[in-house]
């Protein structure tokens, strides 16, 4: 295989594990801290209410890219960025004199090195600070029917946003300039520099924060227009956190209410179906990769959501647990 195409794919795989083994470290604390963000979890309209949101959102931003408050979006998603560091430091910084004080700089200081120099691997560190919180953040306060239903509807949603109007596809290309978190970055060339990468233009795009990955051509040095050997002439994979988010949901769902034993892990909280959850979205990802390696944008969370509902539900009953129970229904029958 391509080497070029290995360190991508490489890059990516490391990325997902990394938000995955994140959001399951700070599945307990965050409970104990009290951080979850609905009265119950178990309500499968709470999936409703935050599939609202992301409409309203993607609307707002489609807004925002056309009337020219590009600026704006990138402010917005800055100060997310901050709020999200210090959910994850106020759990994470141990107790040391003036700790406040300490998860604020730490916080502020992940949004200003966004700021002041987005690098590829400073969007991508702060890429999974965020996808961690996030999906921590939700894995706790969507149960397990819930979390069903919102990887299922916004898989749905996302076929239809890329496929169908495609409005998934406009987006993307004013957040790709953005230089933030929404789209991580993933160089397949050694010395990659998002900086200084000149000339670019995108051949696949990646979607909103909700799902899409994609890769980006460079121009040719040579100045020959022929079409190269898929996955050759990239010099990196762009793929939106949102991909590695939506389906860790499931993950920290998953490790936080299923009946399923604990694995007995030290740090991270995991059982078999949290586990097999994780490898489903991986398997995802690998399918996912290959499509867009061949040089077509696709929706993401179909292939990833799908992967990690399936490994989910194999690792439920492997472990023993009804589906009836891991789905949720069994209060409702």
């Amino acid at each position: 295989m391509n080497p070029r195409v290995v360190r991508g794919v490489g890059a990516a795989l490391a990325v997902f594990v990394l938000v995955q083994v994140g959001a399951l470290s700070l599945v307990a604390p965050f409970d104990a801290a009290g951080y979850r963000a609905v009265e119950d979890p178990s309500d499968p309209t709470n999936s409703l209410a935050y599939l609202a949101a992301i409409l309203v959102v993607t609307a707002l931003m489609l807004a925002a890219f056309r009337y020219d408050f590009e600026r704006a979006v990138r402010g917005v998603i800055l100060l997310s960025t901050a709020l999200l560091s210090w959910y994850v430091f106020s759990v994470v910084v141990p107790a040391v004199p003036a700790r406040e004080a300490v998860v604020v700089a730490c916080s502020l200081a992940v949004a200003g090195a966004l700021y002041a120099y987005p690098e590829w691997y400073v969007i991508d560190a702060a890429g999974v600070v965020m996808g961690a919180g996030a999906a921590g953040l939700f894995g706790i306060s969507f149960g397990l029917l819930p979390a069903v239903v919102l990887l299922v509807v916004l898989a749905v949603y996302d076929a239809v946003s890329v496929y169908g109007t495609r409005h998934m596809l406009d987006l993307a290309d004013g957040v790709l300039d953005l230089n933030v978190p929404v789209v991580l970055v993933l160089p397949v060339e050694p010395g990659y520099s998002l900086l200084t990468d000149q000339g670019a233009s995108p051949e696949t795009l990646p979607d909103d924060a909700g799902a899409g990955a994609a890769a980006v051509e460079p121009e040719r040095a040579d100045g020959d227009e022929a079409e190269a050997e898929a996955g050759e002439e990239r010099d990196a994979l762009f793929v939106g956190l949102g991909d590695a988010v939506i389906p860790t949901v499931m993950v920290a769902s998953a490790a936080s209410f299923s009946p399923a034993p604990a694995l007995g892990l030290p740090v991270a909280a995991l059982n078999l179906p949290a586990l097999l959850a994780a490898v489903g979205t991986l398997v995802g990802l690998l399918v996912l990769l290959r499509a867009v390696l061949a040089g077509e944008a696709h929706a993401g969370l179909p292939l990833l959501n799908g992967g990690a509902v399936g490994g989910y539900l194999l690792g439920s009953v492997l472990a023993g647990v009804p589906l009836v129970t891991a789905v949720g229904l069994a209060p409702y029958l």
